[in-house]
């Protein structure tokens, strides 16, 4: 995008807030209005970098005028966190060797930390070395020009499974990690999040097709921390594993847990409408809402807008979606 269309994107977003704040019977202050065209700014420019995160096709931002202003005010200030930028470090402290059938190899736990959680927020990960070959050949692909110095520790034609060799292997392996994340394009493209997130969220919803959402929800829920974290600058890139906590919880009877999550899927698709998961997500929360004794006329209303938009198509359950990501 050039710098004129992302101006121009800017100035539109900004025209579509001033109508919203001129036609609401609240109208914020001077600070507040400032407050909100600054974190629509910044999110403007986390959004349309020259070569940034892979998004959802679906998922381009655009205000929805449905939205009060206070419900806007609020999008953007929780937009505006986004903005920030989280900082992980990568530990590797211990291996195991895995001898399966005929095979053997080394697995290293990968322990990643946000700074300044005191370990309240780590998320404990294992791969092998063909992980990280893997995906030394993907990013070598997209990002030739990025990776032209950084080294991957080559395999030996013997002592791979010494210690000397295991432990020069995790030094190594923990700088890898640490240079790749340094990289803006690389810690945010899609190879790089699907290596630190997909085996896991591979394992979930195969149990969660199998019934086994118990299972299911303990690895959703270990993982998604991580992964919204690796995601920052694209809210609407977790919403399927929100959906999928949504579904678990509900099939397994914990309608309260699974509106809670809703309610945060739903926050991050406020101006994402034509997410394949809106409409379908929305129908699962009325259901919960009467369910809980909750309003759910405000959702009602929103499904109905909505209908009224689109031209009838065939709309998948919530259940139906989740089942279908991460299919091989």
């Amino acid at each position: 995008m050039d710098q004129d269309s992302h101006c121009t994107g800017e100035r539109e977003l900004l025209e579509a807030v001033s109508k919203i704040t001129t036609s609401s019977t609240t109208t914020p202050s001077d600070e507040e209005e400032n407050q909100t065209k600054a974190e629509i700014s910044c999110q403007v420019r986390e959004e349309n970098p020259a070569k940034d995160d892979t998004q959802d096709s679906s998922a381009t931002l655009s205000p929805n005028s449905s939205m009060t202003t206070k419900e806007l005010q609020e999008y953007w200030r929780n937009e505006k966190r986004q903005c920030k930028q989280i900082k992980l470090l990568f530990e590797i402290p211990s291996t195991r060797i895995v001898e399966h059938n005929l095979s053997k190899y080394v697995v290293y736990k990968i322990i990643i930390l946000q700074t300044g959680s005191f370990d309240s927020n780590k998320s404990v990960i294992e791969r092998r070395y063909s992980d990280f070959e893997k995906l030394h050949r993907n990013l070598l692909e997209e990002f030739s020009e990025e990776m032209e110095d950084v080294t991957f520790p080559k395999k030996t034609l013997t002592g791979n499974f010494t210690e000397e060799i295991i432990n020069e292997r995790k030094l190594a392996f923990k700088d890898y990690l640490r240079l790749l994340y340094s990289m803006k394009y690389i810690r945010r493209s899609k190879k790089f999040i699907d290596f630190l997130t997909r085996p896991e969220l591979q394992e979930a919803y195969g149990c969660l097709r199998g019934g086994q959402y118990t299972k299911a929800l303990e690895i959703l829920l270990e993982v998604i921390g991580l992964q919204e974290r690796l995601t920052r600058g694209n809210p609407a890139a977790i919403v399927p594993t929100l959906c999928a906590i949504v579904v678990c919880h509900k099939d397994l009877e914990n309608p309260a847990s699974a509106f809670e999550y809703g309610e945060k899927a739903l926050s991050r698709l406020r101006v994402h409408s034509s997410h394949r998961y809106y409409i379908p997500l929305l129908d699962t929360m009325i259901t919960l809402a009467y369910e809980l004794g909750k309003d759910f006329l405000s959702l009602q209303e929103k499904l109905e807008e909505w209908k009224t938009k689109k031209d009838p198509i065939r709309v998948f359950t919530l259940k139906e979606l989740a089942v279908r990501e991460y299919v091989r």
